[in-house]
């Protein structure tokens, strides 16, 4: 496998395949639709699919749930459905047979891509389909292609695209409570623990990226920053970030800086700061944050994706949180440090947690708190 690509088979690609399978509404369609229906299918051992969410840090969330489901049947297949950008986690996740990458749009039905995709799903002669999201467009692909058990939560009146509803969401507060109820046999009583999120990056990938990147041969300690954040408030101050990098690196760390596109001028800023120990490896491909992290001594995030990513490396991460509840948004897997701004204690109760913070900033959290966490973990 080439350093920077993803791994996914012929007919995976839905922009690829897209015009070939895609046959629309027509009769034809219908007829397969009928003929897959009509299999003798037992879907507690035929293959399963997880439509997940789209975000990275619910995509990773959903490892929990395979882990799930190949508890129950080791010797089942488990497929999800992913979009481009979170295609190369299922490539390091053990338990995943493949992705199906499937682009939705938001805020529309897409029909076209809905059919697409139920082309690719019909193929799969998948038994049953586990849709995380309570959005009446999540369920639409595999209520086309014909899946025999497809199971979510009842959201959005999708009684008829679902034929395994659940209710009760709304009383689940965490998003893992939510996701692994529908792994579960209907009523089941939720576990105390669920299985941690794993990603497994193979030594000859990560030393293949390593050596492609020039960045094999550093003995300085590496200290990962991830600026970035979907939401208001939520991502630590840039300047925090690049004063941390000044100080790390001339301590003698080697700094870098990851993210999407989106944190291109953030890297420029920190990277001015931290001088010639610094590396930005932001760019559109998950996969160098991916391997950048498995590379990574410790990794400094706010409450984002990238936060999920780092734990389920195993990577000692130190998350920076303000307006979201830790109790709630945190991985399962430990963090080495969870570091919010000071007081608040009605911030710790665990239902009402996310009102009790939502006026909080990240930036109440102070550059030598993160600071002393992270020269902490680098005297381990």
């Amino acid at each position: 496998m080439a350093p920077n690509s993803v791994k996914i088979a012929a007919g995976q690609v839905a922009v690829v395949q897209v015009n070939r399978l895609h046959a629309g509404p027509n009769g034809a369609q219908r007829g397969a639709r009928r003929q897959f229906m009509s299999h003798d299918f037992k879907p507690a051992t035929a293959p399963a699919v997880i439509v997940p969410f789209v975000w990275i840090g619910d995509f990773v969330r959903c490892h929990s749930v395979v882990k799930l489901l190949r508890e129950q049947m080791p010797e089942r297949a488990v497929d999800m459905v992913s979009s481009r950008l979170c295609a190369p986690l299922a490539v390091y996740m053990p338990g995943v047979r493949q992705a199906i990458v499937a682009d939705l749009p938001r805020r529309r039905l897409g029909i076209p891509i809905q059919w697409q995709l139920a082309a690719r799903l019909r193929e799969g002669h998948y038994g049953q389909a586990l849709i995380m999201s309570r959005k009446w467009k999540a369920a639409l692909a595999p209520w086309l292609a014909g899946i025999p058990l497809r199971t979510g939560f009842s959201g959005e009146f999708r009684f008829g695209l679902l034929n395994d509803v659940r209710f009760g969401e709304r009383m689940l507060p965490r998003m893992i409570d939510q996701m692994g109820a529908l792994a579960l046999p209907k009523g089941a009583a939720l576990p105390h623990d669920w299985p941690l999120p794993e990603l497994k990056v193979p030594a000859h990938d990560l030393q293949a990226w390593l050596a492609q990147r020039r960045l094999a041969g550093d003995d300085r300690p590496i200290v990962t920053l991830s600026p970035g954040a979907v939401g208001a408030g939520k991502a630590w101050p840039v300047s925090h970030y690049a004063e941390l990098a000044r100080i790390l690196a001339k301590d003698g760390a080697s700094i870098w800086i990851l993210g999407g596109p989106g944190e291109m001028s953030s890297a420029q800023k920190i990277m001015s700061a931290a001088g010639a120990r610094a590396r930005d490896l932001t760019g559109a491909d998950l996969r160098n944050a991916i391997l950048a992290l498995a590379a990574g001594d410790i990794s400094v995030t706010n409450d984002s994706g990238l936060m999920h990513v780092s734990a389920a490396l195993g990577t000692p991460t130190v998350a920076i949180f303000g307006p979201t509840s830790p109790w709630h948004w945190k991985p399962l897997n430990p963090l080495a440090a969870i570091l919010e701004p000071p007081g608040d204690d009605a911030a710790l109760a665990r239902t009402e947690g996310n009102e009790a913070v939502r006026h909080r900033r990240t930036d109440g959290v102070t550059v030598e708190t993160v600071l002393a966490a992270v020269r902490s973990l680098l005297t381990k």
